[in-house]
């Protein structure tokens, strides 16, 4: 049964353009191509905030550091703090529909780890626009 905040859900999400595997409904990799995927796109500035917010909160020198050594400060904090982790996954199942936060709690452990990937991969991508938000 589809909800009022789950239609609304599913309108705001970004369409992607890759081409989606054949995997069956109901399967894990399935679940992070149509939602995950999504839905991180849909939240892509509010991850960007969050992770700046972060760094600043903490008086990581993030702006002022060459390329490599943010892609460190960022792989460091998204692999082991677990505020942030929190926070990332908090910001991202915020948005799931009702059937979708059922499947998530079912397989917990292996969306969130594929969830914090793709998060981190995002903020990797947009190292530059993090520092501009720092700046």
């Amino acid at each position: 049964m589809t909800t009022d905040r789950d239609a609304t859900l599913l309108s705001l999400r970004p369409a992607i353009a890759a081409e989606l595997p054949a995997e069956a409904d109901g399967t894990v990799g399935d679940f992070l191509h149509r939602t995950l995927r999504p839905v991180l796109k849909l939240q892509n500035d509010a991850l960007l905030r969050a992770v700046a917010a972060f760094l600043r909160d903490h008086h990581v020198p993030f702006a002022a550091a060459p390329p490599a050594e943010q892609a460190r400060y960022l792989t460091e904090l998204l692999g082991r703090n677990v505020k942030l982790r929190y926070t990332i996954v908090g910001l991202i199942t915020a948005m799931f529909t009702g059937a979708e936060a059922a499947f998530y709690d079912q397989h917990r452990a292996e969306l969130n780890r594929r969830l914090l990937e793709l998060a981190q991969h995002r903020a990797l991508d947009q190292a530059a626009a993090i520092a501009e938000r720092l700046g």
